[in-house]
């Protein structure tokens, strides 16, 4: 009987998968930086003013009709700029970094044309500088996670949302220059703006 019962289930699940209704596409956006550049161990850096960045990438969006739900997995390349002053020479500058970002999100259509969407972000970081000439290294831990939620609407193959992102842990780093080495955390919060186009 257990067996009858687990072949009906798996029957059943290879039904729904298969019933899935899936969509891809490719997407795209800007992205403001509210938040980076904290607690800096020997106070090297004053301030830190946000600057718009941008986003580009792909999306796949799997509907699960018994659940009333779907879920969208992106792969998406990021490039993040924070203004700063040094205190060293009282220069401003640029700190940028860029980062792979793969959010999974489940989600749920609204009124035909609305969505809602909540899920976690893994991010990887590729890169990250100064553009002082006295900071020689930037020792960045890559791997993060974040949150990301937020509401879009799609008009046929078109979609805008908007979304936050809050990052679960900061984004641990070291800088190597006429200072010593100093420990910051660049920890990323985000309004992001997204265009997606439906395939």
């Amino acid at each position: 009987m257990k067996k009858v019962i687990l072949l009906v289930c798996l029957a059943f699940g290879i039904s729904q998968t298969s019933s899935a209704q899936i969509n891809f596409g490719l997407k795209g956006g800007i992205n403001y930086n509210s938040n980076s550049i904290k607690e800096v161990g020997t106070d090297v850096f004053d301030g830190a003013k946000s600057k718009t960045g941008y986003h580009a990438g792909i999306w796949l969006r799997a509907k699960i009709p018994v659940l009333g739900i779907y879920v969208r997995p992106e792969l998406v390349y990021t490039n993040l700029e924070n203004e700063i002053v040094y205190k060293t020479t009282g220069n401003s500058a640029t700190y940028s970094f860029q980062k792979i970002d793969i959010p999974v999100l489940l989600g749920k259509k609204i009124f035909g044309v609305g969505n809602i969407f909540v899920g976690p972000s893994f991010q990887y970081i590729l890169d990250s500088g100064f553009s002082f000439s006295d900071i020689s290294d930037v020792d960045t831990d890559n791997f993060t996670v974040g949150l990301q939620f937020g509401a879009g609407i799609e008009i046929g193959k078109i979609g805008v949302d908007v979304r936050m992102e809050r990052g679960f842990s900061g984004i641990e780093s070291r800088i190597v220059g006429n200072t010593g080495i100093n420990n910051f955390d660049t920890r990323v919060n985000q309004v992001i703006i997204g265009l997606s186009y439906k395939l």
